[in-house]
């Protein structure tokens, strides 16, 4: 997340779990993030693995349904905190070349073409540059679409994502942790397959 989004991320705690039956019942699964960024606002991560063709309309859903898990009674609509949506797809979704997409809400002027803006005021109360730093944000990160030639940090991530295989060149923010982990567990593997073939008769 802090290579996607290029801040430093905190995670403060998770939220909800993909196997809360609330949201299977809302046919809505996800794992939510509650993290910090390095100027202290708090957002909401979304990372979704759903395999359907309506996808578009559950992040839709998804989002405007964290705002108002998130939201306290009485608490006033500038205090709604941001909501960020990570998709991690091992599908094709839409018609698309790229492996990374980002989508936000921009207000463009029917006749003149600008774009609607902030002004003063709001942009020192919020503590936000533009209309769209209010709204939800989107990214969609479609694994298969790429094509394992790591250029960047975010890139050897996605690498990792999809071989489940760390280089040893890479020096992406807190790869080399995952690495670590991800080293540990296929020990773990290991020694559970060693320890089940140990416990075999002679004649097995």
């Amino acid at each position: 997340m802090s290579e996607l989004l290029a801040v430093d991320i905190q995670i403060i705690e998770i939220l909800e779990s993909e196997a809360n039956p609330e949201y299977e019942k809302n046919k809505y699964n996800r794992v939510d993030l509650k993290v910090k960024d390095q100027n202290g606002e708090i957002l909401i991560i979304e990372v979704q693995y759903n395999r359907e063709y309506h996808y578009f309309h559950r992040l839709s859903y998804g989002s405007s349904k964290v705002i108002v898990e998130h939201m306290k009674e009485g608490q006033a609509y500038e205090e709604i905190s941001k909501v960020i949506s990570i998709s991690i797809l091992y599908f094709d979704l839409g018609a698309g070349e790229d492996y990374i997409y980002k989508g936000r809400t921009v207000f463009t002027g029917m006749h003149l073409n600008d774009e609607l803006d902030l002004n003063q005021i709001q942009k020192s109360k919020f503590n936000y540059n533009s209309v769209s730093d209010i709204f939800p944000e989107y990214y969609l990160i479609k694994i298969n679409q790429f094509n394992d030639v790591a250029k960047d940090s975010l890139d050897e991530w996605i690498y990792f994502l999809k071989n489940e295989e760390i280089k040893d060149d890479f020096h992406a923010k807190d790869l080399k942790e995952a690495k670590t982990t991800l080293d540990v567990m296929k020990k773990s593997k290991d020694l559970t397959g060693f320890k089940n073939l140990s416990g075999l008769k002679p004649d097995t």
